[in-house]
């Protein structure tokens, strides 16, 4: 097998003296560079003679530049290498941030150490890896959204279309003859359903079809 050389940034102790012991004994894997800033990794290829990188494991929360910010900057000056984040966040928006920066795996660090060697493998042959719980919230992130039209009544869709006609709660009332504090509680039922919070965000809503 191919030799792969990895690269770790990692300022837990812990866990990057767990991450180079167990990886570092696979005779497929030689390690490269330990570092536990982005400074300091990115100092270290600098200064080394035609680095090669191929598979780099990316801690998020560092000291001076977080992994986020650190990701683009690297693949500056290694745009060949593999960046695997393995981070204690689960937010949407950090997952998102990193895959759009260049990563192309996202890992907690609940992750076993031997699915972690396993998720390199995969990745050097060209794969991507994700945490079970990472890779539903990249499925649900892309999957098409169901319009939410249809959990509106035929009175309220009347409504919505009442006030994209620039009608007043008033005149929607007069319209469908049906009483001002009927109007508005159905508006408020709206934006419940629609999880919006103002007429504008309505309107807008259904100037571009999502209603």
């Amino acid at each position: 097998m191919e030799l792969i050389h990895l690269a770790i940034i990692e300022d837990d102790p812990v866990v990057r003296e767990s991450l180079e012991s167990f990886l570092g004994i696979h005779p497929s894997i030689q390690l490269k560079h330990i570092s536990t800033s982005v400074e300091d990794f990115i100092k270290k290829i600098k200064t080394t003679r035609h680095p090669k990188v191929d598979i780099l494991i990316l801690d998020i929360g560092l000291p001076g530049m977080s992994g986020l910010e650190g990701i683009r900057p690297i693949k500056k000056i290694l745009p060949d290498t593999d960046i695997v984040m393995l981070t204690t966040y689960e937010e949407d928006d950090k997952i998102f941030k990193a895959l759009c920066a260049g990563a192309v795996s996202y890992l907690t660090k609940r992750t076993s150490l031997a699915k972690i060697q396993e998720a390199i493998f995969t990745i050097h042959r060209g794969g991507s890896s994700m945490s079970p719980s990472i890779a539903r919230k990249v499925v649900e992130y892309f999957s098409p959204k169901e319009k939410k039209e249809a959990q509106l009544t035929a009175r309220q869709k009347q409504i919505v279309k009442g006030i994209v006609d620039g009608l007043s709660y008033k005149m929607i009332a007069d319209k469908y003859m049906i009483s001002l504090d009927t109007v508005r509680d159905h508006i408020k039922k709206i934006y419940k359903t629609l999880e919006i919070h103002s007429k504008g965000e309505l309107i807008r809503k259904s100037m571009d079809g999502e209603i």
